[in-house]
């Protein structure tokens, strides 16, 4: 059904998330919110849920050219993808910290009810980024690019130490 495909969907996998990891900014993207979430607090974890269900799952942004998806959510649906470029939704401002306190909706067997936009690809990494690092964790992670590797960090960093 390339309308909407429900659980488990080999469709949305293909087509939304495989090309956009194939973009090395958004796989980096999506790998930020990933190491995130290691030792995060399960209340932590649901916030990120929520940051990655409208982002990397449902995100659109601004470019010079127009709104632009970057959600696999949208792009594994013909039907998501002209409803969510047309006026009906109701689209906001991308805030991740409004996002991860309000516990949103998920519409997971339908459209988006709404959206939230990005000023920019680079403005919703940005935020993503801005988002982590006021997180309090009992350690941090980094990835080490070399051999593949997670390294974890165990001296409890503030966040003023951070900056």
């Amino acid at each position: 059904m390339p309308d909407y495909t429900p659980e488990p969907d080999i469709v949305h996998e293909l087509i939304g998330h495989a090309p956009m990891l194939a973009v090395k900014e958004f796989a980096e993207f999506s790998h930020m919110i990933g190491l995130a979430s290691l030792g995060a607090s399960e209340i932590e974890l649901k916030r990120l849920g929520q940051i990655y269900w409208f982002t990397v799952e449902f995100g659109l942004c601004k470019e010079p050219e127009g709104l632009r998806i970057y959600g696999a959510g949208i792009m594994g649906s013909s039907k998501e993808i002209n409803y969510a470029l047309s006026d009906v939704p109701k689209k906001y401002p991308l805030n991740l910290f409004d996002i991860a306190q309000n516990h949103m909706h998920n519409e997971i067997t339908a459209v988006q009810p709404y959206y939230f936009v990005a000023e920019s690809f680079e403005n919703a990494k940005q935020q993503v980024t801005d988002y982590i690092e006021a997180m309090y964790k009992p350690f941090n992670v980094s990835f080490n690019e070399l051999d593949s590797s997670i390294v974890v960090d165990r001296r409890i960093i503030t966040r003023h130490e951070r900056r």
